[in-house]
């Protein structure tokens, strides 16, 4: 298999075109259902998702849910609204706070995150991160919580692996309430539940599961970002969405999925991907991105790593005879 930099290019006529065949299907012939509820985000994957949707089945059968809590980023909301209002479709702003509240108060989470760093306070803004350098340099996956300070400085700790699941437990309750606000959407208009993930998140296990990876169809999972990006170029999605950072918006600190997951730049992360994915070399995706081939070996042992912690995520559940 050859390798340069055009393999991730795709004709986004001809695959807008199956996307649309595939979105027809799945709604009129397996589902039986009268159109689509898609999560709005403020970000490409749900832009494109919806976009796709309205492609397939026109804009009176396309609903956009905006689902914000207290501490979602305003231009998530903003950047959603605005690309709904352009596609001409319904569309729908629920503050999903109080669902999030009645499962894991913001209390109690405020609690806990006060036990690892004294100085937090209720109201005080913090995220996660991880390093950002896997191409530059040999260094361990810690993740690092951050609590900014009234006066912009920043207090860390470096979190040991059941305090970041414990603190990404409460960011997942509201990925997961957002899924609640969809279904009772969809459930109630007889509607299917359209997913945002893409190929990018999909192998590496950038997802929740049973929030946003619990829906009825995924247009887009077979696609890498790079391509998610061609096509959105394609169906004219808003520049604000397009040239914003691809974030979780889970933390009341904004934070970049390179810096919470990825670790690696997005013009070179799905090159790298791909590589890995279709067993390239790491001396052939070197020279063919101008890295060291340490770098490249670094990215592809980031990769597995994260495939295989992740591998549960993408099946359905265990029982006694699919082990």
């Amino acid at each position: 298999m050859s390798y340069d930099l055009n393999v991730l290019k795709i004709d986004p006529v001809k695959e807008l075109e199956r996307l649309v065949k595939f979105t027809i299907e799945q709604v009129n012939i397996t589902y039986r259902r009268k159109g689509i509820v898609v999560g709005m985000s403020g970000g490409i994957d749900s832009a494109c998702t919806t976009a796709i949707s309205v492609q397939a089945l026109g804009k009176n059968k396309v609903v956009g849910l905006v689902l914000p809590e207290k501490e979602s980023n305003p231009i998530s909301s903003e950047y959603a609204v605005k690309h709904a209002e352009q596609l001409g479709i319904e569309y729908h702003k629920v503050d999903i706070t109080p669902t999030v509240e009645s499962v894991a108060s913001y209390k109690k989470r405020d609690e806990y995150l006060q036990k690892l760093v004294p100085e937090y306070k209720p109201g005080y803004k913090y995220n996660i991160t991880l390093p950002t350098d896997l191409l530059e340099r040999d260094s361990f996956s810690f993740y690092n919580l951050q609590v900014q300070m009234p006066d912009g400085g920043m207090k860390k700790k470096r979190l040991t692996l059941e305090e970041f699941r414990a603190v990404t437990s409460y960011a997942n309750i509201k990925i997961r309430a957002r899924m609640l606000h969809l279904y009772a959407e969809a459930d109630r208009r007889s509607m299917v539940v359209a997913g945002t993930s893409n190929r990018t998140e999909f192998l590496l296990g950038d997802f929740c599961k049973y929030g946003d990876g619990g829906t009825d169809i995924e247009p887009i999972a077979h696609l890498y970002k790079n391509q998610v990006y061609q096509l959105s170029d394609h169906l004219k999605i808003i520049p604000e969405i397009i040239n914003r950072q691809p974030s979780p918006d889970t933390f009341s600190l904004p934070v970049t999925d390179q810096e919470f997951f990825f670790r690696i730049a997005f013009d070179k992360l799905d090159f790298l991907l791909y590589g890995w994915e279709h067993k390239i070399s790491t001396a052939e995706v070197a020279g063919v991105l101008k890295l060291p081939e340490d770098a490249v070996k670094r990215a592809y042992k980031d990769f597995t790593t994260k495939h295989n912690a992740t591998a549960h995520l993408r099946v359905m559940p265990f029982t006694v005879e699919n082990i």
